[in-house]
């Protein structure tokens, strides 16, 4: 990995940021074939013990059936917490020297999952580096909170469409479409009702923390519910006489927890 400034030691975001801090738990993130740019995604921090890691879809990083096989992805970090308009690129190789693959991707009995880690070089961010990192307490554990129809934000950046002066995502509104805590046709994902865009895929699916739960005064005061994927859509849908469905896979968030192990 390396940065376009001097590198230094990782820093939490201060706690007098002035926006939302879940703006700043999400990354931009571009795809490169060296140095030939390939395609725009998003991404978002998340934090075990002392590792830090970048989430995204797996066909971010790596999509054989698209022939989409990017060597390294670049993410966007602040720099400045005086001064959002400052941000340094930090590019992080997806292979080693052997080939090997440097992200991890989820499997289970429904198959892949489309959601890889990366596990990101503190040393190589600016110091301090102005981010927030979702950790394993953000994750909801029950289900009884997150009933159909439960307000929830994707926040990334479609088509690329951000705070270009800021260096900041978007946050799309939508709601729970499926039910919550089970397998979405036997599949580790669950349904939202949104309007999205390409460019969302790998951004964060997240619901507004209990203000009596233990995250009420968290830094970062949401429930990571899950990972924005794609857009699901009918097979034999007719393109003209019938509209797009509207909704969404997000695959779940626990799944963090298998590929950020140590």
């Amino acid at each position: 990995m390396c940065a376009s400034s001097s590198p230094t030691a990782w820093a939490d975001a201060a706690a007098v940021t002035p926006i939302d801090t879940l703006l700043l738990a999400a990354a931009r993130v571009a795809t490169f074939d060296g140095k030939r740019p390939l395609t725009n995604a998003s991404g978002f921090f998340f934090a075990r013990e002392e590792r830090l890691y970048l989430v995204t879809s797996r066909h971010v990083v790596h999509d054989m059936a698209s022939g989409h096989l990017p060597s390294r992805i670049e993410l966007e970090v602040h720099a400045d917490a005086n001064n959002l308009g400052q941000s340094v690129n930090i590019s992080a190789r997806l292979y080693g020297d052997d080939g090997r693959a440097l992200w991890k991707q989820g499997l289970d009995t429904g198959g892949e999952i489309d959601v890889a880690v990366l596990q990101i070089d503190r040393a190589v961010l600016p110091g301090p580096a102005l981010l927030h990192a979702f950790t394993p307490e953000h994750l909801q554990s029950s289900a009884e909170a997150v009933q159909i129809g439960t307000s929830v934000l994707t926040v990334g950046f479609p088509l690329g469409f951000h705070d270009t002066l800021h260096h900041l995502p978007v946050a799309r509104h939508s709601v729970i479409a499926s039910a919550w805590g089970m397998r979405f046709q036997g599949l580790g994902y669950f349904l939202t009702d949104a309007r999205t865009h390409r460019g969302s895929s790998g951004a964060p699916v997240v619901m507004s923390a209990p203000g009596s739960g233990a995250l009420a005064a968290d830094a970062l005061p949401w429930k990571l519910l899950g990972v924005h994927s794609s857009r699901l859509d009918m097979l034999g849908r007719d393109a003209i006489q019938d509209e797009s469905l509207g909704l969404n896979c997000a695959w779940y968030a626990d799944v963090l927890m298998t590929l950020t192990q140590a």
